[in-house]
Parts: structure tokens; C-alpha cells; sequence
């Protein structure tokens, strides 16, 4: 039977206070703010990722970032081979542990790119339950994405969204049991705390709750941490971290590693 990460196996496979790196993949094939050349994506996405890898981040995700408008739950065949095609290439050059991201919630699509490319872990934004978002109402499909890692990536991880970044529950939610099902009945690996968008710190009171509800599990920052509010939140196992390492703190700025590296300092500092 596989067992959930513990908090001691994920310190054990990406360090204590891990910061995993996002790389915002721009608009791919089909999408429409794409620019027309897979290479200058490709070439943007390792350049980021070799400003992650100098700055000292521990894990890297990838994400179809620059997709927007999202699909609700599953991207076009177009998307799935060339965000392939983008992890592929970047993460031979630049060998550290990453995940995959399908935007806005196509768990299926991030398991088959993670067995073809060798990640370590997905991100699922609604992986149990169901949230009113701007693609709609997006609903959580765990078991069908638990089968799915059985039969083709058994040894990826689940790293699912708590009450996701641009979304707002269907009806008033108990937080903390939300948390619990997600972990208990939902197998997530990690459990990921945000802010209400992108580049927003989280609730202090939620991660305490969801923090003190599951002693036994992952909890990881999904936006917002700073060099200033990292101490704050000293208590969760790692952080996915983007806006605030760009340049200028802008999202769709590259990657600055100097930015990378004062943020891993200020989240590993104890």
C-alpha cells in the first residue's frame, strides 16, 4: 500500500524549508497570447531555470503560466506536447527535482507529462471538493487522478491546492476539515496554502489551523512569501515561490537570481 509523504520524507527528498522555483512557461501553441516560436519558449524557460538553479532554490515547477484564458479541466493535445517538449529540454540542462502544473485543474494531463518526463510531483489547484473560480465551477476529481497515478506514475507525488489562489468556495467552508479531507481522504502528499491571487501571502490564521490540523503533513506556502514575511512563516516544510523572485517583483518579469538567492536565505534562516 503507498503511504502519503510525512513531513520527515519530504525534508528527506528537497531539503528542510525547500524552496521549489516556478518557471512560468509563456504561452504555448494554440493559446492566445502565443508568440509564434516553441524556441524562444523553450529558451525563456531555461534561462529561468538556470537563475532558480544559481539562486539556490531546491526544486523547480513548471506551469502553462502564459495559457490564459485556462481550460477548466482538460488542455487541448497541442498543450500537453509542448509544455513536454519545454520540461523535457529544460530539465536536462538543469538537473533538479520538479513538478509539473497543468493549468487551471488537469490533474490527468500533469500525471502523463510527469511519467514521460520524470517528475517528482504534480500540482493539483482543486483536487478534492469544488471551488467557483473565473473558468467556472472547477471540481475536484481525486479519484480519478489517484487511479491515474496508480496505473502509469506511481511514484509521483500530489501536491494539492487548500482553497486555491482566484477561486471562492461553493458554499461557507469549514477550512480545517476541508484540510483534513484533502489529506486524509484526498491522499495529498503536501498540502499548499495561498493567498487569494497570484503574489498574495497567505492568511496567517489559516496556515496556523491547517498547520496545527495536520502535524503529519507537508505544508508548503503557494504565493506570496517574501524576504520579509519568510520568518512568519518558518513553520511550513517549503514555499512554491514566483513573483517575488522576478525582477522587480513583477510576474512576467524573468527570473533575477540575486532576488532567488536573498529569499532562500531569509526562508532557510531558523
Amino acid at each position: 500500500m503507498r503511504r502519503m509523504l510525512t513531513r520527515e520524507g519530504f525534508r528527506n527528498r528537497f531539503g528542510g524549508n525547500a524552496v521549489i522555483g516556478m518557471v512560468h512557461v509563456a504561452a504555448l501553441p494554440g493559446a492566445p497570447m502565443y508568440g509564434g516560436s516553441m524556441r524562444a519558449i523553450v529558451d525563456a524557460a531555461l534561462r529561468d531555470a538556470r537563475a532558480l538553479r544559481e539562486g539556490g532554490c531546491d526544486a523547480i515547477a513548471f506551469e502553462n503560466f502564459g495559457d490564459r484564458p485556462f481550460f477548466k479541466d482538460h488542455v487541448p493535445a497541442e498543450t500537453v506536447a509542448a509544455l513536454t517538449r519545454v520540461i523535457v529540454e529544460v530539465a536536462g540542462e538543469v538537473e533538479l527535482p520538479f513538478g509539473v502544473n497543468v493549468l487551471r485543474n488537469d490533474a490527468a494531463s500533469a500525471i502523463a507529462i510527469a511519467a514521460a518526463a520524470g517528475a517528482a510531483f504534480i500540482r493539483v489547484n482543486v483536487h478534492t471538493g469544488a471551488m467557483f473560480t473565473d473558468q467556472g465551477i472547477v471540481e475536484g476529481r481525486a479519484a480519478d487522478t489517484l487511479r491515474k497515478r496508480a496505473a502509469i506514475a506511481p511514484d509521483v507525488l500530489i501536491f494539492a491546492d487548500h482553497m486555491v489562489k482566484h477561486a471562492t468556495p461553493m458554499v461557507p467552508l469549514d477550512e480545517v476539515q476541508a484540510a483534513k479531507d484533502l489529506r486524509h481522504r484526498g491522499f495529498a502528499d503536501a498540502v499548499i496554502i495561498s493567498g487569494a491571487e497570484t503574489g498574495a501571502e497567505p492568511d496567517r490564521g489559516r496556515f496556523a489551523r491547517v498547520r496545527e490540523a495536520l502535524s503529519d503533513a507537508p505544508i508548503l506556502i503557494g504565493s506570496g512569501l517574501t524576504e520579509a514575511n519568510a520568518g512568519t512563516f518558518a513553520e511550513a516544510d517549503g514555499a512554491i515561490a514566483g513573483t517575488s523572485i522576478k525582477i522587480d517583483g513583477r510576474v512576467e518579469a524573468p527570473v533575477d537570481p540575486d532576488r532567488v538567492k536573498r529569499l532562500v536565505a531569509a526562508f532557510k534562516r531558523r
